[in-house]
C-alpha cells in the first residue's frame, strides 16, 4: 500500500535546507512561483534564495512545491 504524497507545506517543511525547490504561491491578483534553494522553513513560512532575492512565502499561501534538479550551468558569452 502506497503512501499518500505530502501537502506543500508538508513538503517544505520535511524539506532539508539548501535543496532546489519551486514554489508555487498565492499572491493578489493570481499565482507566481519562486525557484531557488530553501534558506528556511520554520513558523509558518518558508524562505527561498531566488536569483534576485530571497522570497518569505506563508505556508498557506503555497498551492504547489516540488523538488527540481540543479540548474544547469550558464554559457559562456559568445566571442
Amino acid at each position: 500500500m502506497s503512501r499518500p504524497a505530502p501537502t506543500p507545506a508538508g513538503f517544505l517543511s520535511a524539506a532539508v535546507p539548501g535543496t532546489r525547490v519551486v514554489v508555487r504561491y498565492r499572491i493578489e491578483g493570481g499565482l507566481t512561483d519562486a525557484l531557488g534553494l530553501l534558506v528556511t522553513c520554520e513558523a509558518g513560512a518558508c524562505t527561498v534564495r531566488t536569483r534576485q532575492a530571497d522570497v518569505v512565502i506563508p505556508l498557506g499561501q503555497v498551492v504547489a512545491a516540488k523538488e527540481v534538479p540543479p540548474a544547469p550551468e550558464r554559457r559562456r558569452p559568445r566571442a
